[in-house]
């Protein structure tokens, strides 16, 4: 599959790859996918991401830090965290205790010094998803923006709800897409 990645989507996955590094996680997931997808520029992701309000550099730090915060819950989503405060479980005061007795982001696995890493489950559904998109929409190759529309299509996802939080979803990359944005209909690339 990987040698239907265009340039740019090949980009984004060696970007997750050292996100994951710096971190020192065990493996790549989701958040760093789209750390990576916010890095780039002159491609359709960029593009689509900028034409959303996602342009500038203060916001993406937000969305960043916003990951980061997602990453240290273990990847719990908002509404797995609501789950599980009607409950009674408290997820923060959890990572808190956990964080105090272990150090900050030790719910996040950032241990691993060296080696390959492995991508997690999800974000190989993300990379999946990325085929399927091209696919139903008669792309040959798949794009850096084709990532972009699976990530944010997985719902439930904390990477997913991040980029929501910030008024980016599925319909709206679409819309950018495939929908005419600003009456030019497909974006080109």
């Amino acid at each position: 599959m990987f040698e239907r990645f265009t340039e740019a989507a090949r980009a984004v996955v060696k970007g997750a790859v050292v996100h994951a590094e710096r971190e020192r996680a065990e493996r790549v997931d989701e958040g760093h996918l789209l750390l990576a997808l916010l890095e780039r520029r002159g491609s359709r992701g960029a593009f689509v991401l900028d034409a959303l309000g996602l342009a500038d550099e203060a916001r993406r730090a937000e969305i960043g830090r916003a990951v980061g915060a997602a990453r240290r819950r273990a990847g719990l989503s908002r509404a797995d965290t609501e789950a599980l405060a009607g409950l009674g479980i408290d997820v923060d005061e959890i990572v808190a205790r956990v964080e105090e007795a272990h150090g900050v982001g030790a719910l996040a696995g950032g241990r691993r010094v060296g080696g390959r890493r492995a991508f997690t489950g999800e974000a190989k559904k993300v990379l999946e998803g990325a085929l399927r998109v091209a696919v139903r929409h008669g792309d040959r190759s798949i794009g850096d923006e084709h990532v972009l529309l699976a990530l944010v299509s997985r719902g439930g996802s904390s990477a997913a709800e991040v980029l929501e939080g910030f008024g980016v979803g599925a319909g709206a990359v679409e819309r950018v897409l495939y929908g005419g944005y600003g009456g030019e209909g497909r974006v080109a690339g």
